[in-house]
């Protein structure tokens, strides 16, 4: 692509970062260009963000009914899974999916719940209140 031709859409992204882009001068040569950003990425950003607002108001429609724990929903919320919050509190896999459960939930103790909280950076009123810090 030439430098000219470098896309500048504006994106929501666009106040936080510039994508680097490889591009070709007017000599010819290869040189590097910045982008404010490119309108299909941005759309694409878009659908994908608006998935995951989704996942989060269905995990606490989850919690609501009593069907799973607020850990869900905050996994859900951090773009979690459960390998990857196993990692983060030294829990096996099953433990979590085992704490997904909301009767199980009720039952762990501080100590696991701290775990959880400290992942989240919420306390653990705020994990079993489904209160995020507003960050």
């Amino acid at each position: 692509m030439k430098k000219k031709d470098v896309p500048q859409d504006s994106s929501d992204l666009e106040k936080f970062t510039k994508e680097l882009y490889y591009a070709v001068d007017e000599n010819g040569n290869y040189t590097t260009a910045l982008s404010k950003g490119w309108e299909v990425k941005s759309n694409a950003l878009n659908v994908a963000w608006d998935d995951i607002k989704e996942r989060v108001q269905a995990a606490y429609e989850s919690v609501q009914k009593g069907e799973a724990s607020p850990i869900l929903f905050f996994m859900e919320l951090h773009i979690m899974d459960i390998g990857l919050l196993s990692a983060y509190t030294g829990f096996w896999k099953w433990q979590v999916s085992r704490h997904l459960k909301s009767t199980v939930f009720k039952k762990l103790s501080d100590k696991k719940l701290k775990e959880y909280a400290d992942v989240f950076n919420v306390s653990i009123e705020q994990l079993k209140t489904m209160t995020p810090n507003e960050d």
